[in-house]
Parts: structure tokens; C-alpha cells; sequence
């Protein structure tokens, strides 16, 4: 698997967003982050964001197991969590081909 060798950072987002969609870098940050709200509002209510060909975003329930204190080497038992899922679309897979 490739690595990244570089991280997209939100002001970089942003600026593209305002030179692509010709707004100001205050209306594109405002868009950006309405649209993160969007999305965790919808996870917190257990809705699925799905964005055809982009991805999907959803709420996946880890199981409870056991683990162990790498430290200690205690068996401990890990409690079962909901944690944020995406899954790219075939658009997404297709253009990074």
C-alpha cells in the first residue's frame, strides 16, 4: 500500500474551494464546515451519509474483546465502542486508480 507523503490541511481545502466555486475563503470555510456539521449531526442520530460515486459515511459498532497491557501483560477487557466509518465509492476508487 502507498503512502501519503503529504496531508491536506483545512486552509488548503479551503483555499480550493474559493478559487474552484469563486467565492471568498470566509464563504468556503463556512460551506466546509457546514458540511462536516452535516455529516457528524447525521453519525450522532446513527443516519448514513452517502454520497454516490463519493463514499459513505456511517456509524460502525466495534464488539467488545479482550485485549492485553502490552506494559503489564494483564488481560484486560475492552469495552464495545460506535465508531465513525467511511467507505469510499466507486467514483473515488476509480480516480485514484
Amino acid at each position: 500500500m502507498a503512502v501519503a507523503t503529504k496531508a491536506r490541511t483545512k486552509a488548503e481545502v479551503v483555499e480550493y474551494l474559493a478559487t474552484k466555486g469563486e467565492v471568498s475563503k470566509r464563504q468556503a470555510e463556512d460551506i466546509l464546515n457546514y458540511f462536516m456539521d452535516y455529516v457528524k449531526d447525521s453519525l450522532k442520530k446513527g443516519i448514513t451519509v452517502r454520497l454516490i460515486p463519493f463514499g459513505t459515511w456511517e456509524v460502525k459498532t466495534r464488539k467488545a474483546r479482550t485485549g492485553r497491557n502490552p506494559q503489564t501483560n494483564e488481560v484486560i477487557k475492552i469495552k464495545a465502542k460506535k465508531v465513525p466509518r467511511f467507505k469510499p465509492g466507486m467514483g473515488l476508487k476509480n480516480a485514484i486508480k
